[in-house]
């Protein structure tokens, strides 16, 4: 249990001034936050949901500011038994935000501790003596849990419904991301202009996440000639190193295209056969690079597999009509 933290801390909004895109979740959170703290109470649990890298640790972070608490950071993999989880409760503070990121790992027996935690502020214990079992009830201070999550759709119908705000990020503006690069290069003390901001935001999949990182990578492209300032013409000539095309796909999602369209005549293709043909963890194809490309419209997913459409053929210049 810590506070959230990595290695680039200091590009993340500390407000939701600061934060860029996603304007209708700051209006909602700004009147959550607002009549909270007009009440002194604690924030009501928050559930964050969507694909990965869209800002949801940074939005906990920014609660946390908001309503002037420490953010303690647990992760659902790491809580595997109902005294992983009766621990980190027994150690918050009052108006605390417990953030638990993948809160949809949670195994069922740590889920059930939560609801009595997250409706009355009880740690319910069950406690086994002697072929008997006791009930041990300790009062917890109020606080806030801010779950995230890239599968709401695995998450329990009672552990859902505990959440009072759930909110939904979506995929970033080209415009958003651009301002977001520009921001970044700030941060870096780095010149970029629009153009070249521009077109990295354009082979960012709408994620945030993935526009610091192409960023980072091109400054070094700039670096290693002794530049100064990142121009359009030498991130063009960066993104075709990297090997990230004009719609920000990489040798990855062209592997999945080309095994779909050309081995599988466009499909239906089951997630497993794609993950043994391209050597992706079935998880990774989902979470990562279907989303996107569903989001591009060149693959449809079916109850008999995925399918590829009209746009992946055209993108893959490819002869195959399917």
């Amino acid at each position: 249990m810590s506070a959230i933290k990595d290695n680039d801390i200091f590009l993340r909004p500390k407000t939701l001034d600061e934060y860029i895109g996603q304007e209708k979740l700051k209006q909602n959170l700004s009147i959550y936050i607002g009549a909270a703290k007009h009440r002194k109470e604690t924030l009501d649990h928050v559930l964050f949901y969507g694909p990965p890298g869209l800002g949801k640790t940074t939005l906990a972070n920014i609660i946390g500011n908001e309503m002037g608490s420490k953010v303690v950071l647990a992760s659902g993999p790491s809580i595997e038994k109902p005294c992983d989880l009766a621990g980190i409760l027994s150690e918050l503070e009052p108006n605390n935000i417990l953030f638990i990121d993948e809160i949809h790992r949670l195994p069922h027996s740590v889920e059930e501790v939560l609801y009595s935690a997250m409706e009355d502020f009880k740690l319910s214990i069950i406690i086994s003596r002697e072929n008997s079992c006791k009930t041990l009830t300790i009062d917890l201070p109020p606080f806030t849990l801010v779950g995230a999550t890239t599968k709401i759709g695995s998450l329990s119908s009672p552990l859902r419904a505990r959440f009072g705000i759930i909110e939904k990020i979506n995929f970033y503006k080209v415009e958003e991301l651009a301002k977001i690069v520009e921001r970044t290069a700030s941060f870096y003390n780095f010149t970029i202009d629009k153009k070249s901001a521009l077109e990295i935001a354009k082979r960012s999949r709408g994620t945030p996440r993935i526009a610091n990182r192409i960023f980072k990578r091109v400054r070094d492209f700039a670096h290693y000639k002794n530049l100064k300032r990142i121009t359009y013409e030498k991130t063009l000539e960066s993104f075709e190193n990297i090997g990230i095309d004009e719609l920000g796909l990489d040798y990855v999602d062209i592997k999945y295209l080309d095994t779909l369209v050309n081995r599988f005549n466009c499909g239906p293709v089951g997630l497993d056969t794609l993950s043994s043909y391209i050597g992706e963890e079935p998880e990774n194809i989902e979470q990562v690079y279907e989303p996107y490309l569903l989001k591009l419209g060149m693959i449809d997913k079916t109850i008999k597999g995925r399918i590829a459409n009209k746009k992946a053929v055209e993108h893959l210049k490819t002869h195959n009509n399917c």
